[in-house]
């Protein structure tokens, strides 16, 4: 049977979250090592000796600091992502005047993913600012931002709470905006332009788990290329602003282009194209797998 928008919703959010959560368990040391280097660049070399010092000073369990808010800001984000990504789809059936069963095109789908990311950025914020406070907490100690680490998310919680109120989680929200709405419209638009590749005309349902992972892969890299900068801004207030009062998006952007150049807006870029195949590849894959079972089980009824 075909199922009905709440059903259809409901196996969407379940397959996203199943999505996200991998997504962070096979990529959360190259998330922190991104995060760090985008925050105390001047710390660190390259991607190398940011994995040696981390380790050195915090070992294994350093590239996993931050894994309990990830795991939650990604299955927030991408449960929200996916159920409202399927709204969205026949949101853009309806004002290009399709059958609400017609596929869309490439462009058409990115546009649906990019609407849909606007929401999904309200449920990350606050547990990205979580997750990168506490990547960061060694490095705020090391220079002088912070007197002591706080080693749980509560204790981080508690801080902003103190400092800031509830409002104070959504410190970094036009950011995220930008970077959602910008980035994934080349997320999704990458992953359907990479599947009509493999697909090479054929119907893109049937393509195996190594074709999902590399256009999955290739989503990721697509997104990152393009939004890294903003996502640096918004890492920098969402940590720095630790100590004190930030400056908002612009007069972060004009602070670090004026004191540290273009390039330190793309300090720690090859770390997110590198966990792009594992960790979006992974994401693809298990959201599409988990939704083609779900559905089916469903029809079987």
């Amino acid at each position: 049977m075909k199922p009905s928008p709440g059903t259809q919703a409901i196996i969407d959010l379940t397959a996203g979250a199943a999505g996200g959560a991998v997504c962070v368990l096979s990529g959360q040391p190259f998330d922190t090592m991104k995060v760090k280097m985008q925050t105390f660049p001047r710390l660190y070399k390259g991607l190398f000796d940011c994995f040696l010092k981390t380790y050195t000073q915090v070992g294994v369990r350093g590239f996993y600091k931050g894994t309990g808010p990830a795991l939650m800001a990604s299955v927030a984000e991408n449960s929200v992502l996916f159920m409202c990504y399927g709204f969205c789809q026949q949101f853009v059936r309806k004002v290009v005047g399709l059958d609400e069963r017609a596929k869309l095109s490439d462009l058409q789908t990115a546009v649906s993913g990019s609407l849909a990311s606007a929401f999904a950025a309200l449920a990350l914020c606050p547990t990205e600012l979580v997750k990168c406070r506490l990547q960061t907490m060694k490095e705020m100690e090391m220079s002088g931002k912070i007197a002591k680490s706080y080693d749980t998310i509560w204790s981080v919680v508690k801080s902003i709470l103190r400092k800031d109120g509830p409002l104070g989680f959504y410190r970094g929200l036009s950011g995220t905006l930008l970077q959602e709405i910008l980035g994934y419209f080349f997320f999704f638009g990458g992953y359907e332009l990479s599947r009509s590749f493999f697909a090479s005309g054929k119907s893109k349902d049937e393509l195996g788990p190594v074709q999902v992972m590399l256009s999955g892969g290739a989503a990721g890299m697509c997104l990152w290329l393009v939004v890294f900068p903003v996502d640096c801004i918004k890492s920098r207030i969402q940590v720095l602003s630790v100590h004190g009062k930030q400056a908002g998006f612009i007069g972060t952007f004009l602070n670090v282009v004026r004191n540290e150049g273009i390039p330190a807006l793309y300090s720690g870029l090859k770390a997110p194209l590198i966990r792009a195949i594992p960790a979006n590849g992974s994401l693809f894959l298990v959201y599409e797998y988990s939704r083609k079972k779900m559905m089916s089980q469903l029809e079987a009824y």
